[in-house]
């Protein structure tokens, strides 16, 4: 077997390793709720994540009425309480990621996640799923300060100096991880699968991947070409 092109490979988390889509939809209507709105469809709260709770309450709180600044400051604290306390309810890791982390790992790669979420509660979710000893490095939105969550690159150039350094793939589903990724300059894979704002062809990745188990394959094409 070929040596593998990747010493590190990176992940986004929502919609990428993990369907977080129930829990998520449960926090954002939680608060609603709390703002006398009714619910969204999990459809359309899937549409407003990858930029954090705080961008995701925005939209949501848009799409059913508006806002203001005193509405915000009085539901998004319960918004992050429930998201805290039920934030690995429902959520599972999409079909084959054990699978593709499993042949990542045995062909030598680090592995690191970079997400818009806070970093507690990132930390703390993939605790309560089993899954912390995978990872070498989990980066929140609020890792590198404020303003440095993705499209940053240095959130991904955080988890690439925790890794320990060397060639990197990226691997996300949304703008914010493939405008990361090329600001970190290193190469993207985007998952169709995701929670998709976009088609997945506009995201701008150097491939695009249908299932976890075209993962390792790419990656290996994306190291030679």
């Amino acid at each position: 077997m070929a040596a593998f092109p990747f010493a590190i490979v990176g992940f986004d988390l929502d919609g990428t390793l993990l369907d977080t889509s129930a829990d998520l939809a449960g926090a954002v209507n939680h608060a609603l709720d709390l703002a006398g709105r009714p619910p969204l469809d999990m459809a359309t709260v899937m549409t407003t994540v990858g930029r954090g709770a705080k961008h995701m309450l925005e939209q949501a709180l848009e799409a059913s009425g508006g806002y203001d600044d005193a509405l915000m400051a009085r539901v998004y604290p319960p918004l992050l309480d429930h998201y805290r306390d039920h934030v690995s309810d429902h959520s599972r890791p999409f079909p084959g990621m054990l699978d593709a982390l499993d042949a990542l790992a045995a062909r030598g790669a680090t592995l690191g996640i970079v997400t818009n979420k806070f970093e507690y509660l990132a930390v703390k979710l993939i605790a309560e799923l089993g899954l912390d000893h995978r990872f070498a490095a989990i980066i929140g939105g609020d890792t590198m300060g404020k303003g440095n969550a993705k499209p940053s690159a240095l959130p991904i150039r955080e988890m690439i100096r925790r890794c320990g350094g060397g060639r990197t793939a990226f691997v996300g589903d949304s703008i914010y991880d493939t405008m990361a990724a090329r600001n970190a300059e290193v190469p993207s894979v985007a998952v169709r699968f995701g929670f998709l704002s976009q088609p997945v062809e506009e995201l701008g990745a150097d491939a695009v991947i249908d299932s976890y188990a075209e993962l390792v394959p790419v990656l290996e094409r994306l190291g030679t070409s």
